[in-house]
């Protein structure tokens, strides 16, 4: 049994492998440990570069998923095949030091099921610190996390936790939802973020609000909820018109003036229940997709890793 394992999701990074596991392999010394890097079908050379490198460091294990199934799938991949007491997971780019993996793990060592990474300062774009500010924020509605706990993507989770997150039966896994699920024995600890070295992100806009509508419908009713007041005060509202134009018609000061107010609550509530399908639509798409079994990930090819 490795003592520790890190999961690492790659993508488009090849310029990165050989550094990082160069200076996982220094930070580690003298620990039984092991590398899982899952190459997320990138377009670059970077299943070639980890190939590479598995094959002049035993403790590295290579897995090449077939499709491009996001981040989430990919790390959720890794902790498949992860066999440590305690499982790191990090990001390909270098902005998490594998020289900080030790203050995590003496930190989950206090008796910890998770720790997290809490940057003061994150080295990254301003959209970037924006929308992991209102990710938090409605975390702490969705999953009950707590205020204080920020939701690094770098990370130590102990053994007992992985084996209840890998037992996740959804399409559309969202690694902090599952670890909330699972244990509120939750800490974090100052970490530094550094700057990016090596290549350029990989993470757009686009992959960032898909990110957070996993976390939202994945793990929280509260589209449907907001789908049912906004009904309610529709109906509040729709009820009130009825009663002062019933008035209206009966006092005899009733015309046909109001077209434009007609229209406007026409396409209002028209837009609404349109919207409200839309949500109800996905609930249901997502529990259609897990019912027919779709996998998570599909592992091409494994390099490294034995079965004990």
């Amino acid at each position: 049994m490795k003592e520790i394992s890190i999961v690492i999701p790659v993508y488009n990074s090849h310029e990165c492998v050989a550094e990082i596991s160069r200076q996982i392999a220094d930070a580690l010394k003298g620990i039984e440990y092991e590398q899982i890097m899952v190459n997320d079908c990138s377009k670059d050379s970077s299943w070639d570069e980890i190939k590479k490198e598995a094959e002049k460091n035993p403790n590295l294990i290579g897995i090449n998923l077939r499709k491009n199934g996001g981040q989430d799938s990919a790390i959720l991949a890794g902790l498949n095949y992860a066999k440590g007491n305690y499982v790191v997971i990090m990001d390909d780019d270098l902005q998490h030091s594998p020289y900080d993996i030790l203050k995590l793990y003496e930190e989950a060592k206090k008796d910890f099921d998770v720790v997290y990474a809490d940057f003061d300062s994150k080295k990254q774009k301003l959209w970037k610190n924006l929308g992991s500010w209102f990710n938090g924020k409605i975390s702490e509605i969705a999953l009950d996390k707590p205020k204080n706990i920020y939701l690094s993507p770098f990370k130590i989770i102990c053994r007992g936790v992985v084996e209840e997150m890998i037992k996740f039966n959804n399409l559309f896994p969202y690694i902090d939802g599952l670890i909330f699920q699972v244990t509120r024995n939750i800490t974090q600890i100052p970490i530094e973020h550094h700057k990016r070295e090596m290549g350029k992100s990989n993470y757009n806009l686009i992959k960032s609000i898909k990110v957070f509508l996993r976390m939202l419908f994945g793990f929280s009713t509260i589209p449907l909820l907001l789908t049912f007041y906004a009904g309610m005060i529709s109906a509040l509202a729709g009820l009130g018109l009825a009663v002062y134009y019933v008035i209206e018609y009966f006092s005899g000061r009733a015309d046909v003036t109001g077209w434009t107010t007609l229209v406007i609550l026409l396409l209002v509530l028209g837009g609404m229940i349109l919207v409200s399908l839309g949500i109800i639509g996905k609930y249901l798409g997502q529990i259609y997709l897990t019912q027919n079994n779709c996998p998570k990930f599909i592992v091409r090819e494994v390099v490294g890793y034995t079965a004990d």
